[in-house]
């Protein structure tokens, strides 16, 4: 099905309307007037690129202003931006194998941050034994904040177990988390327990929840200037000077949609978490519906959700977005055809 204009809460297709509850929009920032706004006032200001280098002689300012502001956000000590979010994870990683000895990754990692040596973190259930057996080593944990298919974020629990020999270097992809989970939205990476030999360091896409093409990455300044020093970061050109600018200048946007959204998850949450087919977080906007036949029952509603078989899956995915601008009328109607659906 191909849309005819971008979709909000509402979407059109063959001049019908049908309720949306797709996508990664989950903010609901793209087509808000304000941000808009924000964002015709950045390019008229900066224009719609900048095609030059980050390293070249001449540097605009909004993006040492934007990355002091991502490193706030981040907290983290440094940050770095790029064009998009897949470019921060292989720019992260081709920066990793300078100094990692061994890749372990933890389930359903999305590619932007996997490599191909990577090993995983748990074999039949538990942890890998040659991870356990690791000592005065180098080694990365790769992970995203929120894996695909589900609605909580790892524990990190089993780090304890991971001898304090090693240096551990975790790569945590925040792109669907980031805006909407932890303080102020600024992700999960503080649930990561500190330590001395561990370091963090936060990748992510600003496409989703921030409504900007972009990608960050956050860590030591000694990293972040690892990644600077590379040759394809030397030779690229940059994130969009005015998104970046528009990021930073919607910071109140962003936290009025966040908490609308996160009412909208606790209600559809009081509503839906008893069906046992519904998989359903209260603080996270995305959930899913075991019976693959129920994307059909819905269109026939005029309701769209994601239905397709995703690639680590062998049953059809059925994934339900909520964003910060449904109104309860429209979630309501969702509900209802979920209930009567009799999951």
């Amino acid at each position: 099905m191909q849309l005819q204009k971008a979709p909000n809460t509402t979407a059109i297709i063959n001049n019908k309307e049908y309720l949306f509850f797709s996508g990664t929009s989950y903010l609901g920032i793209p087509l808000l007037p304000n941000f808009q706004e924000l964002m015709t006032q950045s390019i008229l200001k900066w224009g719609t690129s900048y095609g030059s280098s980050r390293s070249a002689n001449l540097k605009l300012a909004i993006y040492q202003k934007g990355e002091e502001y991502l490193s706030t956000f981040l907290n983290t000590e440094d940050s770095v931006t790029v064009s998009s979010g897949t470019l921060a994870g292989q720019f992260a990683l081709r920066s990793l194998r300078k100094q990692v000895d061994t890749f372990f990754y933890m389930p359903k990692t999305h590619p932007a941050i996997l490599t191909e040596e990577a090993k995983p973190v748990f074999e039949n259930l538990a942890l890998n034994s040659e991870l356990i057996k690791t000592q005065n080593k180098s080694i990365c944990i790769i992970v995203d904040a929120i894996a695909a298919l589900e609605t909580t974020p790892f524990s990190f629990d089993f780090l304890k177990t991971i001898s304090a020999t090693n240096t551990i270097y975790i790569l945590i992809d925040e792109s669907h988390s980031l805006g909407v989970l932890g303080t102020n939205g600024n992700g999960i990476s503080s649930q990561i327990p500190k330590a001395k030999n561990i370091e963090l360091i936060v990748v992510s896409s600003l496409g989703k929840s921030f409504g900007v093409n972009g990608g960050i990455i956050g860590g030591s300044t000694a990293f972040i200037n690892l990644v600077k020093s590379d040759s394809l970061f030397i030779g690229s050109a940059g994130m969009s000077p005015a998104f970046l600018e528009t990021f930073v200048n919607a910071k109140e946007i962003y936290q009025n949609q966040l908490k609308k959204l996160q009412e909208n998850c606790v209600y559809v949450y009081d509503k839906l978490k008893h069906l046992k087919e519904v998989r359903i977080s209260k603080n996270y906007p995305v959930f899913f519906v075991e019976n693959e036949d129920v994307a059909d029952d819905l269109l026939t509603k005029k309701i769209l959700i994601t239905s397709f078989y995703y690639p680590t899956s062998e049953k059809k995915t059925n994934r339900i977005v909520v964003n910060a601008n449904h109104k309860k009328q429209q979630l309501d109607s969702l509900i209802d055809c979920l209930l009567q659906f009799k999951l």
